[in-house]
């Protein structure tokens, strides 16, 4: 008997299948940004607005989205315009934030049901009907965004001073940047959960980078890993019953590691073809990303 046969398990699937795409076309920035740890904050300040929907009876996704875009656009502008450092201003983020929602869910009528667990790490059978369509809606909007903004982006990402000096409004794109990364963690807490959505952000692309060396086909391929990785982990979780965020990002993490493998194999066997015969191959970049430890 298949476990898709129940609405729940679809509408879980559906959700993964969204986040799984989103979450990758958005952490390639980060990544370029050396931001990968910045959804762990995001994270954080979303389970107040999770605290907040609980208090005042409304959808917990919708406030947590809305809680979270604010409170990444104060930190965009604190690290901008601020004496205040970005590291501290993303310890603010993990310790007000979680300590606001653990605080405003116990003061709900609601404290005695909810279940934090299922907001951390995500649970199969909480995602309504009205959670998918916020979903589909905002995520759609995340990929556009991220698809639309590519080359403006990516100047912002690798060079700000640069971006700045062509025209470019870095300010409004950092801003872009800071939103779509609060709605991508949000709307991803019902399924992979608000502390491990950042993972879905970061691993699919450093296994990506293992192998390519464009921005563009390192995005598509991350994508790619993304969705596999969230589609297969949701159906795992339903089969052996553990939390779909943990096993989303187990899965992730086997293929990075499965392509690092494999690439660091290739890499040895490569030495051993002529020259002249790979070469006939080797296909340009795009837009070649910027290397590890390189600034």
């Amino acid at each position: 008997m298949s476990l898709f046969q129940y609405d729940f398990m679809l509408r879980a699937l559906a959700g993964a299948l969204i986040i799984g795409l989103a979450a990758p076309a958005l952490g390639i920035y980060l990544v370029q940004r050396r931001l990968s740890l910045i959804g762990d904050g995001i994270g954080h300040v979303a389970l107040t607005g999770v605290g907040v929907g609980l208090l005042l009876q409304q959808s917990p996704v919708l406030t947590a989205v809305i809680v979270a875009v604010l409170g990444a656009v104060g930190v965009e502008l604190v690290r901008e315009r601020g004496r205040t450092s970005g590291d501290l201003a993303l310890a603010l983020l993990f310790y007000g934030g979680i300590a606001g929602g653990v605080v405003l869910v116990g003061l709900s009528d609601d404290s005695a049901n909810a279940n934090l667990m299922q907001y951390l790490f995500g649970s199969l059978i909480t995602t309504t009907r009205q959670d998918l369509i916020v979903i589909a809606i905002l995520g759609a909007a995340v990929l556009a965004a991220m698809l639309a903004l590519r080359p403006a982006l990516f100047a912002v990402c690798n060079d700000e001073e640069y971006a700045r000096v062509s025209g470019l409004p870095v300010r409004t794109l950092n801003l872009v940047i800071a939103a779509t990364t609060a709605v991508t963690v949000t709307i991803a807490m019902r399924t992979v959960g608000l502390l491990l959505v950042s993972a879905l952000m970061v691993v699919p692309v450093a296994a990506a980078q293992q192998i390519t060396r464009g921005f563009r086909t390192t995005m598509a391929l991350a994508m790619g890993i993304g969705v596999t990785a969230a589609a297969t982990g949701v159906w795992a979780a339903g089969e052996i019953d553990t939390a779909p965020g943990a096993t989303i990002v187990i899965l992730a993490i086997a293929a990075f590691l499965a392509i690092t493998v494999g690439s660091a194999t290739w890499r040895v066997l490569r030495r051993h073809i002529p020259a002249e015969r790979h070469a006939e191959h080797a296909e340009p970049p795009d837009v070649v990303l910027q290397e590890a430890g390189a600034r």
